[in-house]
């Protein structure tokens, strides 16, 4: 029975099948031919080829003389690429991810922050500054919380001045559809304000030290929660 692909047969074959192999629909199978994927999903080889090329060059698979295409061990995917990210967080949940997204995240944005303090302009000040006041407006109800937690925290990543951490962008954006909704659960409630202010205040302040003390803060107020989660008799 051919899958519903959508109106892009390629990039439709390239999420199912990408989510098919993160959540390990293929483990312990050959993975299929681009004829048998072709005659499965009633498309051309050309779509299914289009497709394959794709995931190995997410690092999804590789194809090798003699094996055929074979499914990459997970150290060989690309963990940066959205859709690989993506498709991880949909299958089984894994505190262990949420701990090494929060890892990288500590390790990544209090220094986003810092340099935002020395170097962000005023059009990226207000950028901060209006991704905390959706935060207060989704407190009263009136923007989406999970939206605007992302929209501050991305800013801050654009406002280094780095392209480097602007890169991450997508990525936190991501994760953080997962990290949000978990850690509210586990704490009760939204995101902290307070601690979301103190952040943009040190930054505005160019208070540089005080800006990456501020997001550690933060980001280490996650960690907590996940590893309180963890304890025995607790919420997970």
């Amino acid at each position: 029975m051919r899958t519903q692909l959508g109106r892009n047969l390629t990039h439709g074959l390239l999420d199912t099948l990408g989510r098919s192999i993160v959540i390990g629909a293929y483990d312990g199978k050959a993975f299929p031919t681009e004829a048998e994927l072709a005659k499965q999903h009633s498309i051309s080889r050309s779509v299914t080829r289009e497709a394959v090329k794709m995931l190995t060059a997410k690092g999804l698979l590789s194809a090798r003389p003699r094996q055929g295409t074979i499914i990459q061990p997970v150290s060989a995917w690309n963990l940066f690429d959205t859709d690989v990210l993506k498709w991880l967080l949909e299958r089984k949940f894994s505190i262990d991810l949420l701990r090494q997204f929060s890892e990288l995240r500590i390790a990544i944005e209090p220094q986003a922050a810092a340099l935002a303090a020395a170097r962000a302009t005023d059009n990226e000040l207000q950028a901060i500054s209006a991704g905390l006041q959706r935060m207060e407006a989704a407190e009263e109800g009136l923007d989406d919380p999970l939206e605007a937690d992302i929209a501050f925290h991305v800013a801050i990543l654009r406002a280094s001045g780095n392209p480097f951490y602007a890169q991450f962008r997508d990525v936190v954006s991501t994760a953080l559809r997962t990290s949000i909704r978990f850690t509210n659960r586990i704490a009760g409630r939204t995101a902290n304000i307070v601690e979301h202010a103190a952040v943009r205040d040190a930054i505005v302040a160019r208070d540089i030290m005080g800006a990456r003390a501020a997001m550690e803060r933060l980001i280490g107020d996650v960690i907590d929660l996940i590893e309180t989660s963890e304890t025995p008799g607790t919420a997970s």
